[in-house]
């Protein structure tokens, strides 16, 4: 049966670039799709590789039921394209950069085919990490780590969890060997 592995974290703990990376060690017959989402924000703004909506195609898609997950967070809107229970009908696992808070109705919607993945990254690290993308200051900064930390004590338990602390390779492989255990994808990292 085809998983949806739903890549979670706080903003800096490194999902966009664990994506990224894991893109590159795809080939035609891996058996796994990586989905973009539907943002309401610009398209060059922070790492992710996501298709930029107005708040008006974002509203007309939702209405159209184009969407298989939405959610609001930090002041846009998110969303997984219903594309994604294509790829899954047609047996293909898929990635999406999923949402910490949305989890229960993801979990709801894809109920045995979900598979919840945690980025963990130290406090340390996540502050100097967006503390150098320079987009927050540092009472904002300060916010995010206080709500990751109530995020990671309630999703240890019930997700995977894979260490982002050190070199980006380490978090990748792990990820790729805990898609090859836990699906019918391949991936060769």
């Amino acid at each position: 049966m085809a998983k949806i592995i739903y890549l979670m974290g706080p903003s800096g703990s490194g999902k966009d670039s664990i994506i990224s990376a894991l893109r590159k060690h795809l080939h035609p017959g891996a058996g796994l799709m990586i989905a973009h989402r539907y943002i309401t924000r610009h398209w060059q703004s922070g790492g992710e590789n996501h298709i930029e909506l107005t708040d008006t195609e974002f509203a007309l898609r939702k209405n159209l039921g184009l969407f298989s997950l939405s959610w609001e967070a930090n002041g846009h809107q998110y969303g997984i394209g219903s594309e994604v229970d294509t790829w899954l009908k047609a047996n293909h696992s898929v990635i999406v950069n999923g949402s910490r808070e949305h989890l229960p109705e993801a979990i709801e919607h894809y109920a045995e085919q979900l598979i919840p993945v945690l980025i963990d990254v130290e406090e340390t690290s996540l502050r100097e990490r967006l503390t150098q993308r320079s987009r927050e200051s540092g009472e904002e900064i300060e916010a995010r780590i206080l709500r990751s930390r109530g995020y990671a004590e309630s999703l240890n338990r019930r997700c995977y969890v894979i260490s982002n602390n050190g070199d980006l390779d380490q978090a990748v492989t792990a990820l790729a060997r805990l898609i090859d255990q836990l699906t019918t994808a391949t991936i060769n990292v």
